[in-house]
């Protein structure tokens, strides 16, 4: 127990050297933020580095919940069903 204490205070803030950068988890809304953010921007590098922060699975539900959001939002702003907004982002005739 005592080792890794030592351990954890040899990583701890203070002593990492500058410039090291902070290995802070993420949680998978903002690894989905950033996902498809990036997907938007056609960054590569940021895709690789947000899908390595959550596991497949939650990746896959951040980026499920954050679509449902956004197309609830759209419908909000443009008058229409949530159903309406989506087909329409997706290029779908109307239902």
């Amino acid at each position: 127990m005592i080792r890794r204490y030592k351990d954890r205070l040899r990583t701890s803030a203070s002593a990492r050297p500058e410039g090291s950068r902070d290995k802070r988890s993420h949680n998978l809304f903002e690894a989905a933020a950033v996902y498809v953010a990036a997907r938007a921007q056609d960054d590569q590098d940021r895709v690789e580095e947000a899908s390595a922060w959550v596991s497949p699975e939650a990746l896959s539900f951040g980026v499920s919940e954050l679509a449902c959001r956004a197309v609830v939002a759209l419908a909000r702003e443009r008058g229409e069903s949530p159903g309406a907004v989506a087909r329409d982002l997706l290029g779908l005739p109307a239902a």
